[in-house]
């Protein structure tokens, strides 16, 4: 029986898809659930964000204003960058910013680094 376990559990997927795609008014609750899940999974990172923003407070406080700045601002760039990635490449100009903007998330990323490094 537990050769036939997969077998089953693709079925059960190609038979919820097959509703989904033939009864009507399938597509608006297919995009329901997703954005359901895209919630739930943007709640999952938060609350990873606030455990690891707990944890690592002390750290945080030690490295000084000026990466501690680099750091947040850092993250607030990538955050923009990733939301207004369609957006931006649209355009060859646009692009070309976006590549600039992503370089100095790495580098701001990487001073920090190296400046955590440096004391260990």
């Amino acid at each position: 029986m537990e050769r036939w376990r997969t077998a089953r559990n693709v079925a059960i997927i190609v038979a919820i898809g097959l509703a989904l795609y033939y009864v009507p008014g399938g597509g608006h609750a297919a995009n329901g659930f997703e954005a359901f899940l895209w919630v739930l999974f943007a709640i999952g990172l938060g609350y990873i964000g606030l455990r690891q923003y707990r944890e690592n407070q002390f750290r945080l406080s030690a490295l000084g204003d000026r990466h501690r700045g680099l750091l947040y601002g850092a993250l607030a760039l990538a955050v923009f960058c990733y939301m207004g990635r369609q957006r931006m490449w649209e355009s060859g100009l646009g692009e070309l910013a976006w590549f600039v903007l992503v370089g100095l998330v790495v580098w701001a990323l990487m001073e920090v680094y190296r400046h955590v490094r440096s004391y260990s």
